[in-house]
């Protein structure tokens, strides 16, 4: 596949850019992974918004030195110094054991959410990175939470796009969250439309490329053998890709998913859309897992993330991988320096 951006970044680098960050899940490992990356050079000036005493905690429990300073949006934007960070400080609802949910804390996982996204639409923050979180406890506290890029689309009033990238490959997704069984049901022409626009647009606009090329999957297996194993690609998804190319986007597809990530396919391409997420998520983390990156395209802000879990068995050891985390610091970066390209 092509490079993650053909524009470089505004004025020659990251300085001067604010990155938000989210730790997520208090007793997951999202807190260990933050304050354990501030321990190297930043490009940029990361902001935590989170509870400073889980922070300073966890840093504590790790054997990491971490000096925590009150957020000042009117402050530095130069990059924090090894070691320190800025916290916007939200308070928790109880007390974190790591490894042991609290669904008290729920509540405090999507303050912290909210903050952070507000603070993008603002313009204080330039990007958003967030940490993971769980749903489970979060619905089992009695707040309706099917996940980030859902919890975004609301606060921020849009339609977003999930798009996973690793090095070599990005992969975004027609629908995110749904049973398999009402997958088919939601693949109309207006969300392929939508879809495909927003990630057209997006990869040009966030990430430099000037003509973006995307593979499209298939819904049904071999992308419906002409009919005989489903009717989806010939009713729905033919039509709204000749249509889409008669606009001047370059399309191939529908094709069938199983050859699709094969590396002669890939070659020269931009992105894969996969029509559910669990058609295309298992290739792009079975590649790079550890090392993508979550995105979410369609949205005024900039929002990236990790591509795991809380990992709760491994929160408070310095034993999950940063990798993920610092894929998603640096796309953040890249994606608020890019310029726009055009054709």
């Amino acid at each position: 596949m092509t490079g993650t951006s053909r524009a470089g970044p505004r004025g020659g680098g990251a300085a001067g850019i604010r990155l938000a960050v989210t730790p997520g899940e208090p007793a997951g490992v999202g807190p260990d992974l933050l304050v354990r990356l501030v321990q190297e050079p930043q490009e940029a000036r990361l902001v935590a918004v989170a509870d400073p005493g889980l922070l300073s905690d966890r840093a504590a429990a790790l054997g990491v030195p971490l000096r925590c300073a009150d957020f000042d949006p009117l402050g530095s934007v130069d990059p924090n110094p090894p070691g320190t960070l800025d916290v916007y400080p939200v308070s928790l609802g109880a007390p974190v054991q790591p490894g042991c949910l609290d669904g008290r804390n729920a509540p405090y996982v999507l303050q912290c959410l909210g903050i952070a996204c507000d603070g993008c639409l603002s313009g204080t923050f330039d990007a958003l990175v967030t940490g993971p979180v769980h749903k489970g406890i979060i619905n089992d506290a009695g707040l309706p939470f099917t996940g980030h890029t859902e919890f975004f689309a609301e606060r921020c009033g849009a339609e977003p796009v999930m798009l996973l990238a690793t090095p070599g490959l990005r992969v975004a997704l027609a629908t995110t969250h749904l049973p398999l069984r009402a997958v088919s049901a939601s693949i109309t022409a207006p969300l392929l439309e939508r879809v495909i626009g927003t990630l057209h647009r997006d990869l040009r606009d966030r990430f430099g490329i000037a003509s973006p090329r995307i593979l499209v999957c298939g819904l049904n297996p071999h992308a419906g053998e002409g009919g005989h194993l489903g009717r989806e690609e010939i009713e729905v998804l033919e039509p709204v890709l000749g249509r889409l190319r008669a606009r001047g986007l370059d399309l191939v597809g529908p094709l069938p998913a199983d050859t699709v990530f094969v590396p002669e396919r890939l070659r020269g391409v931009d992105a894969v859309l996969a029509m559910y997420h669990d058609q295309g998520l298992p290739v792009l983390k079975h590649l790079g897992f550890g090392q993508a990156v979550n995105v979410t395209l369609g949205l005024p802000i900039i929002r990236t993330s990790v591509d795991h879990g809380t990992a709760l068995d491994l929160a408070g050891t310095d034993r999950a991988g940063l990798g993920s985390l610092r894929a998603a610091v640096a796309m953040a970066l890249s994606m608020a320096g890019a310029e726009p390209a055009r054709a």
